[in-house]
């Protein structure tokens, strides 16, 4: 039991990775389409936001495969939350509308 008290800091950290990382990705998507230079945006975006992935992995980690696993789903969680929130109410319909469209 204390070893799972012990990962919970981890599986914490690795959903508040997650949400800046797919948060970023999505803000920058959102607002770096509109804009002149969108490559530079989304090249600083990437650079920014694999610098804190990383950093964030490394520490929290911390020669720990049980730790670096448990960041890693946490991770992945918040990867699966944020989708789901950003793809709004009517994602579903208009991926069903262009199925249908192509066959």
């Amino acid at each position: 039991m204390s070893e799972l008290i012990n990962l919970l800091p981890a599986f914490v950290a690795g959903i508040v990775l997650g949400t800046v990382f797919f948060g970023g990705l999505w803000l920058t998507v959102k607002h770096g389409l509109r804009k002149k230079k969108s490559v530079l945006i989304f090249t600083a975006s990437f650079i920014i936001r694999m610098t804190i992935i990383l950093l964030g992995f490394y520490y929290v980690g911390a020669n720990s495969w049980q730790k670096m696993l448990v960041c890693l789903l946490g991770f992945l969680m918040a990867r699966f939350v944020i989708t789901r929130i950003t793809a709004g109410p009517d994602a579903d319909t208009e991926i069903a509308k262009e199925v249908s469209d192509e066959t």
